[in-house]
This record gives structure tokens, sequence and C-alpha cells, in this order.
């Protein structure tokens, strides 16, 4: 008798079941309530978009100059080429100033009821002059290269929105090593210090310390058409504007990568930094940057360059704030007759 009702359960079981999916696929199952999409998702969406397709078109031209240097027969450095270099090498003795406006529609942040970091809009403007000295005018009998660089920036206010203040300023001061042979080897380096002041004008906008390290860069230019090399600084902190500054010790690496694509024409590599911190728990962000350059060649104007660049954040560890996407637009103008002046 026991048995026998078991089985009569298990038949009524089998069969509610069976209902219960039948009715589910005629019915349907129900769905979980999406979450609305707001501005900010469809302005991320949109950059995301407007990237990737910079990226094919990119890809599509690079296939495209591959294709017309392997049929071209013609030697030497075209003056593009030359000026491509000059305008991406950092060690470059061409006199030249940067202008240059990173957009970041995406940011990695926390998001509470009150303050919601992922939803502000940031934005960082530089001026970037590269100051050559040439022997004899310098202290040694080595090139100098003094690059300052000045920011205004807008970063998100702690009681929500943004504010727009200036940054700290940033001086790369290196010597161009006589050795090795540049025209040998293709080899280009340069050793100086490196130093950081504290000139924000908001806690938010800087680091609010004194920093001072050395700086190390290596250039490569032996392959016709290509440039490749970094710019290494470490930085660390050895005063402080305020007792409740944390001490810095951060190595500060800038990829290079310079590739000529076809007439004025080039594919970049130059605005992302890396940064990884020394001490325990200090901030480590990789970002990467890829985009095109256009020299400009004009009788009785200076030599420019226009460039536009996406950059991505691809590894973030112990930083809780950090870009997600950037866009860079940028131009940098070169002063030749600078360079001419200060051999005499």
């Amino acid at each position: 008798m026991g048995s026998g009702k078991c089985c009569k359960s298990e038949e009524a079981t089998s069969k509610n079941q069976e209902g219960t999916r039948l009715q589910s696929q005629i019915l349907g199952t129900p769905r979980r309530r999406a979450s609305p999409v707001t501005t900010a998702d469809c302005t991320i969406r949109f950059f995301r978009a407007c990237l990737a397709m910079l990226f094919s078109a990119v890809f599509a031209l690079l296939v495209l100059s591959g294709l017309a240097r392997a049929q071209s027969t013609a030697t030497g450095l075209a003056e593009e080429e030359r000026l491509e270099r000059d305008f991406t090498d950092p060690l470059t003795t061409l006199p030249q100033l940067i202008l240059r406006d990173s957009y970041t529609p995406a940011t990695y942040g926390p998001c509470a009821p009150s303050v919601c970091v992922r939803d502000e809009q940031t934005n960082q403007f530089i001026i970037r002059p590269l100051i050559p000295r040439l022997p004899p005018r310098t202290l040694l009998p080595l090139p100098q290269l003094i690059r300052p660089t000045l920011s205004l920036v807008t970063v998100p206010s702690s009681n929500g929105g943004t504010r727009t203040e200036f940054g700290d300023l940033s001086v790369f001061d290196v010597a161009v090593l006589p050795w090795p042979d540049r025209q040998k080897t293709g080899l280009l380096i340069g050793v100086g210090p490196t130093l950081v002041f504290p000139t924000a004008t908001s806690k938010s906008a800087g680091q609010g310390a004194w920093q001072a390290g050395p700086a190390l860069g290596v250039i490569y230019a032996g392959i016709p058409g290509l440039l490749v090399g970094f710019v290494a600084q470490n930085p660390v902190s050895f005063a402080y504007t305020s007792p409740s500054r944390t001490p810095l010790n951060t190595v500060l690496i800038q990829p290079v990568v310079a590739v000529h694509l076809w007439d004025k024409w080039y594919l970049r590599s130059a605005e992302a930094t890396w940064s990884v911190g020394w001490r325990r728990q200090s901030p480590t962000i990789l970002p990467l940057s890829l985009g095109i350059g256009r020299t400009i060649v004009r009788s009785g104007l200076p030599p420019a360059s226009l460039f536009v660049t996406g950059q991505w954040t691809l590894y973030r560890q112990y930083a809780p704030i950090a870009p997600q996407t950037t866009i860079n637009f940028g131009i940098t103008v070169a002063f030749p007759r600078l360079r001419d002046y200060w051999r005499q």
C-alpha cells in the first residue's frame, strides 16, 4: 500500500511539472525589467562606436599603405616622414609647441545616491613646449631638452558635478647622450631629472606634493617609416602642501610609436601614460592610445601636425577613480628657425 501511494505521488508531481513547463512555453516566462538607459550610457556607446569606426579606418589605411609601400621603389625619408618623427619623438631637437585636449566621456568610480562619479565627464587641456638647448649654449657639452607641461583640468567635485582648475606643473629635463651613434644604430638615449611642482588650485586637481626623480628616454628610428620608444620617469615626493597628503613614489612610462602611412598621414600612439606605484596598495593604471595624424607644410608658415587618438584603460588596480575611455585632439607646431639660431 505504501509503495502504491508513493508511485501515485510521483506521477502527480511529474504531471504538475509537465503542466508547468507547457504553461511556460505557451504564456512565456516573465522577464526582468530592464534598467533604464541613461544619457551617460548613450554617450559612452556613441563614442565607443565612433572609436571602433576610427580604428577600422586606421586598419584599412595601414593595409593600403603596406601595399603602396611594397610597390614603391623610392629610397630615403621624405620631408613628411622626418616631420612625423620630430612631431612624435620626445627626444627631438626641433623646437615645438604641443596643444592637446583630452576629453573623457566615461570614468571608473563609485556611484552613490548623492554623487555618482561614473556619470561625470572630465577633461584635460595641456600646453607642452619642447625647448632644446644645443652646445655651446648649454651647461654640459650635450644637447639639453626641457619639456614643461602646463595643464587645465576638469575633475569631479565632491558636491556633485565637475569643476575646472589648474593642475600641477611637471618639467622633464634630459641630456641627449652622444652614444650609441644614432646614424649607425638608429638608437637615441636621454637621461636627466624630472620635477613636479604643486601648482594646482584645488586639492582634487593635483597631488599636493613637491616631487623629484630620474628620467630616461629611449628612441629607436633605425627602420624607415617607423619610430618606437618610451619615456620613463620616477618622481618621488619629498615635501607636501598639507599634512593629509600621502607620500608618492610612482613610475610613469609613456610609450611612443609612429608609423608612416602614406603622403602626409601617419599612425601614432604617444598620448597614454602608464602609472605604476611603488608603495603598497598604490594606484596602477595602464592605458593604451592609438590614432592618426597629418603633417601640414605651407610656404611661409611653420610646419604643424594635427592628430586625433582614442585611449582606453586596459588595467587598473587600487585606483577607484580612473578614466575609462578618452579622446585626444591636438596640434603640434614646430619652429625650425629657432633650432638654426641656437646652433650658431
